[in-house]
């Protein structure tokens, strides 16, 4: 497992040094009126692709040497190989649609939606993807009569995560962090559970985002782009899935309590978007991450506009990954207890709520301003 992390983390890393080093200046320009731009220097949003490819790479060249040295070790369980490709094939909809939009920023929200549905209907037919239990008495039963609602919410998983996550992607280290700390709590089930398998894909997605989150903090060399965020949303998705489909001591609310602070921002998203009549697909300036930005961090003196951003920037990503924690810490903990994980949802959900609405009214207490 450490061979895979090194060499999945330098080779991220030799390949995102390329990108920062040689991207056509033509893939490094962003609209400066997006409400979403909080840097001022054009920088490449190539990292998703690399990543992914890293990803790929490493995957089905590992398991291709695992099969050959040793067939018999998979004999009866199943084909790495194959499921690495398949697994590619799902993911291949959505990250194109992805680094589309990187490199060209014309790329409606109506495709890439549909391009990352894909990927659900890929993931349902290709790794057999549903949920068959949700650990509630008086729904279970109901579940298992229904067997097409629980493929309808591993659909439904696979094709939001890439937005929750790309929802959240907003400053430096912000989402590669929440990646690194979401896939190490997924990692650390996965061993209790020993689930080597799983383990194995995770390790090669902590190696390559580590790699990239070299250039992205806090100096903001490079960006994961859409690209990376609906690379990084779709395999957090489907090895939740595929952790709680095949281990029934997993509670089915670990990963949705793992998971809680991209969810909440997308669901809370949409509802404010709504309300306001507005189509959940238009872009705003008052995401949860933004309002910190603006009410919490303070501004930085300098003479240089781009590094006055830059500080302002990097200064907001840890306030994310605390509230992050706050989920991710008791989900690793109480990963096998469903009510637990319940309650501490419902709790996560209010305190969510609570604070964007204080942000919003600015009552924010002095001592968390920095």
């Amino acid at each position: 497992m450490l061979i895979t992390f090194l060499v999945s983390f330098m080779l991220a890393l030799l390949g995102c040094g390329l990108a920062v080093r040689h991207s056509p200046p033509r893939w490094r320009q962003y609209p400066i009126n997006r409400p979403q731009r909080f840097h001022g220097t054009d920088t490449p949003r190539l990292g998703g692709a690399v990543i992914a490819a890293v990803f790929f790479g490493v995957g089905c060249g590992g398991s291709w040497l695992v099969s050959s040295a040793s067939p018999a070790a998979v004999a009866g369980v199943y084909d790495p190989l194959a499921w690495w490709t398949r697994l590619g094939a799902v993911i291949l909809p959505a990250l194109l649609a992805g680094v589309a939009e990187d490199l060209t920023h014309a790329v409606a929200p109506r495709w890439r939606l549909l391009a990352t549905s894909l990927s659900g209907l890929l993931a349902i037919l290709l790794l057999d993807l549903r949920v068959e239990r949700i650990d509630i008495a008086s729904l279970d039963p109901w579940l298992a009569l229904h067997p097409v609602m629980g493929i309808a919410l591993a659909w439904l998983a696979v094709a939001a995560m890439p937005h929750a996550i790309n929802l959240i992607d907003g400053y430096n280290g912000l989402a590669a962090t929440f990646v690194l700390m979401a896939g190490a709590g997924l990692a650390y089930v996965a061993l209790k559970v020993q689930d080597w398998h799983l383990l194995t894909v995770l390790v090669c997605l902590l190696g390559v985002t580590a790699g990239f989150w070299f250039w992205n903090y806090p100096r903001g060399l490079l960006f994961a782009g859409d690209g990376g965020a609906y690379f990084w949303g779709v395999v957090l998705a489907i090895v939740s899935l595929t952790l709680v489909l095949r281990n029934p001591e997993v509670s089915p609310w670990f990963p949705v309590v793992l998971l809680a602070y991209p969810i909440m921002e997308t669901v809370f998203s949409v509802y404010r978007k709504w309300v306001r009549g507005q189509s959940p697909s238009v872009a705003d300036a008052l995401h949860f991450h933004q309002l910190v930005y603006r009410r919490l961090v303070r501004g930085v003196f300098h003479d240089d506009r781009a590094r006055r951003l830059l500080m302002r920037n990097n200064r907001t990503s840890p306030y994310l990954w605390a509230v992050a924690l706050v989920a991710i810490v008791p989900a690793i903990i109480f990963w096998w207890n469903t009510p637990v994980l319940v309650t501490w949802f419902m709790l996560f959900m209010l305190a969510y709520i609570g604070a964007y609405l204080a942000m919003i009214r600015f009552k924010v207490p002095k001592w968390l301003r920095r």
